[in-house]
């Protein structure tokens, strides 16, 4: 399969709403494969299928320490609770914000292989739920910020040879 790129704001197909998956055929996983290996490269938690071009709803997600997860048809069923985290986005590259997301998410969806699951899920698993979902249907976490004053730069971190350069 492949690292493909990811198409970044202000790209249109961002704002695009994806269709649902209706039959289980090669294309999807190549699609699935895809997601992975470009969020793996990219070192991100999640990746949405509009995010590499693909109006299907299909996202990827992979939390530290596991296999990553690719979910057909997610949607979120239930959620509970609030809280305010810090979020980036690999379509919006070298900014963070801060955001509300729930606290607890339970989403169904079809597994690779086609198979129903319930996901009940807190913490950054139901946050990246939420992120990617919101992916699929045109929205960003910015748009989730009380005032876009609060997006933040983020400042690259310098390796040691640069760091050593500087002094």
């Amino acid at each position: 399969m492949a690292i493909v790129p990811i198409y970044e704001f202000p790209h249109e197909v961002l704002r695009k709403k994806a269709r649902k998956v209706k039959k289980l055929d090669k294309s999807l996983d190549r699609i699935s494969q895809d997601l992975v290996d470009t969020m793996q490269n990219a070192q991100g938690v999640g990746l949405a299928a509009n995010q590499i071009g693909i109006l299907k709803r299909v996202i990827a997600i992979q939390l530290p320490e596991e296999d990553p997860r690719v979910y057909i048809n997610p949607e979120i069923v239930d959620k509970e609770g609030e809280r305010e985290v810090t979020e980036a986005c690999l379509s919006v590259p070298g900014y963070r914000g801060t955001i509300t997301r729930s606290i607890l998410v339970k989403a169904k969806a079809w597994d690779r292989q086609w198979r129903d699951v319930l996901i009940k899920a807190e913490g950054l698993l139901a946050q990246a739920l939420e992120h990617e979902i919101d992916h699929l249907n045109g929205i960003l976490y910015m748009d989730h910020l009380n005032q876009h004053e609060k997006l933040e730069k983020i400042e690259p971190e310098l390796d040691q040879e640069e760091v050593e350069e500087l002094n």
